[in-house]
């Protein structure tokens, strides 16, 4: 008897676009190459201690309207030029959710938020939706889950997240071992702060592994290790931005050979994901930053606070 082995429990393939195909519809102009290329220098440079202004990443926790977001960067990039004398601001450009359980894994999954999963479009829009931030001079920087959509949209991003959920991945530190910009490793989702000095120590080390080209073929990829990765605190089972918090980890990255630098998460458990109670933690830590060197922050926030729930029509009425 012949038993049938493979593909049990696939009920589809598709074709995915290459992503040359992207790159070659939505091609980098100068502009957004020159913004690129000159915020992954200023962030370089305050990571190696060279620039005293703070890194800033804000913007929504996840991008679910191409429109509503673009009137977002329009509105930060005044703000980056007012304060650029002090902060480094990128806004954030999340376009893929990482989920605990189940639930909308983010626009380029499922773009139209109807599990129709039409992925292509998902892509498209994102990477449209980069090109068009940047080319108003505004970096925008994103989370990486996978190994493959970067090859589509990591040529726009000036600063990188890999998250509390896969920090731990060896995947993810080989893949942030060989991205062109810098990268933040959270803590665990328990707190735990050594998952992420273990991987900012294995990502800046070569790396050889299985990946894509732009061509969308399989391919062994070698890396030169990425020297510009660094830790970001979000928190755990309780907080962890107080001043003995962050001394701790300094002290942790000290002993492991690597940069005493610190990125703060204003969100998730360090603001028990309630935005009001954001802006008590800001003055708190805006405090600090007077005489503190080595900080930086991230926030994921709206022009409107709050959050909101998935709606139980499928599709984008009713969200804003």
């Amino acid at each position: 008897m012949n038993y049938q082995n493979d593909d049990l429990r696939i009920k589809e393939i598709k074709e995915l676009l290459p992503p040359v195909a992207l790159l070659e519809k939505f091609p980098a102009t100068e502009n957004a190459a020159n913004t690129v290329a000159h915020a992954r220098k200023a962030i370089h440079k305050i990571l190696k201690g060279n620039d005293d202004r703070l890194l800033v990443v804000i913007g929504p926790c996840s991008i679910h309207d191409p429109v509503a977001a673009k009137e977002y960067a329009t509105r930060l990039l005044a703000l980056r030029e007012e304060l650029k004398d002090e902060l480094e601001i990128v806004m954030r450009v999340y376009f893929e959710k990482p989920r605990t359980t189940v639930g909308w894994k983010g626009l380029i999954n499922d773009p139209h938020m109807d599990n129709s999963f039409q992925i292509n479009d998902g892509l498209r829009i994102a990477r449209k939706l980069l090109l068009d931030i940047n080319d108003s001079g505004l970096p925008a920087a994103g989370e990486f889950l996978d190994m493959i959509t970067p090859q589509y949209l990591a040529d726009l991003m000036s600063w990188g997240a890999i998250g509390a959920r896969t920090t731990e991945s060896q995947v993810h530190r080989e893949l942030a071992s060989g991205l062109s910009c810098p990268v933040g490793f959270k803590n665990g989702t328990d707190g735990t702060i050594k998952v992420a000095i273990d991987a900012i120590n294995a990502a800046g080390a070569p790396h050889c592994f299985l990946s894509v080209t732009k061509w969308g073929h399989s391919a062994i990829v070698n890396t030169s290790g990425n020297g510009d990765c660094h830790i970001i605190l979000r928190g755990g089972k309780e907080p962890n931005y107080s001043a003995k918090h962050v001394a701790e980890v300094k002290e942790g990255l000290n002993k492991a050979g690597l940069p005493a630098q610190v990125m703060i998460d204003f969100s998730h458990a360090n603001s028990s994901n309630n935005s009001k109670s954001r802006w008590m933690f800001v003055l708190t830590f805006a405090s600090r930053c007077r005489w503190r060197k080595g900080h930086y922050w991230r926030d994921g926030g709206k022009p409107s606070g709050g959050r909101q729930s998935e709606p139980r029509e499928r599709g984008t009425a009713g969200l804003r």
